[in-house]
């Protein structure tokens, strides 16, 4: 295994929720990376972040790893879930929310109902 799918491997596996992302959590560089640590961020949860603009072996790498071209791309659990227009279609079915409660991962319910009601 490369260093670069190693270091993947290893982040994903000890972390409960991952975005590969364009930028940082703080100061996204993209707007489908903007839009998915936004919606993170908007219903509380936890997440490490890993900018793929700052490790070109980690941008190529973690393409490689999922099977999936585009970023950002979000784990849970060590699990792929999707990119941007997957979970945003997860997030407004209330399907992101049965992920987070079946994996034990902290979020604020009410956000994600406002994120929901201001979609629909």
């Amino acid at each position: 295994m490369s260093d670069a799918k190693t270091q993947i491997d290893e982040t994903v596996k000890s972390n409960d929720v991952v975005l590969y992302m364009k930028g940082t959590k703080d100061m996204p560089q993209c707007g489908f990376s903007s839009r998915v640590a936004g919606v993170l961020n908007y219903m509380g949860v936890e997440f490490k972040d890993v900018n793929v603009l700052a490790d070109e072996a980690i941008r190529q790498g973690i393409k490689d790893y999922s099977d999936w071209p585009t970023i950002p791309q979000l784990y849970i659990k060590g699990e792929f879930v999707g990119g941007c227009d997957i979970i945003t279609e997860m997030t407004l079915s209330g399907e992101l929310d049965q992920m987070f409660d079946q994996n034990g991962v902290t979020f604020d319910k009410d956000a994600a109902e406002k994120i929901r009601e201001a979609n629909a």
